[in-house]
């Protein structure tokens, strides 16, 4: 752990400058510049001034929780074929189901369904990037092309279907997740 950049991120989210850090723990503007690039370390007592002046504690400063992952990659892509339906869903996001959201991308085969989701609340959003679909919610069905999109509240029954003789692919993010 980089203690002197970690300092800094606390210090810029507290909207303090160096200079007011420095007043406000009776220290130099230097002294705090030459902590936050790693130059020279605090004492303990000094570090515990320098957090209290921050809104923290040094348990709290010292407890690593991991940073949320930003940048996702193609390993981090989990995939699953149902051949039954004949689709295929690529979770974007590893463990999105902690998450408020879920995108996933979902390719769905020439004349093939998603599985039919029950209403449950929230929201579902999609944008075809490859084929034409139906989006169906409820009694009705909703033609997609290639470039547009769809959203709807989930409070009916809903699913995708491809009833034309080319593959879809199909970008669906639901709130709360539910694939």
């Amino acid at each position: 752990m980089k203690i002197g950049e970690k300092l800094k991120r606390l210090r810029i989210l507290n909207e303090l400058t160096q200079d007011e850090l420095a007043q406000r723990c009776d220290l130099t503007k230097g002294f705090i510049s030459q902590i936050e690039r790693d130059l020279t370390s605090p004492s303990i007592a000094t570090l515990i001034d320098i957090l209290e002046a921050l809104g923290t504690d040094i348990k709290n400063f010292f407890n690593e929780e991991l940073e949320d992952k930003i940048v996702f990659t193609e390993e981090d892509i989990y995939s699953s074929e149902n051949e039954d339906l004949g689709y295929k869903i690529s979770w974007l996001i590893p463990n999105a189901q902690k998450n408020i959201m879920e995108p996933i991308l979902i390719t769905l085969n020439p004349h093939s369904t998603s599985n039919i989701e029950s209403p449950h609340k929230g929201e579902e959003f999609g944008y075809v990037l490859k084929g034409n679909i139906n989006v169906c919610v409820g009694k009705n069905k909703f033609k997609v092309k290639k470039g547009e999109s769809f959203y709807f509240k989930s409070n009916k029954t809903h699913f995708l279907e491809n009833p034309y003789h080319k593959p879809a692919t199909i970008l669906w993010v639901a709130s709360p997740p539910s694939f």
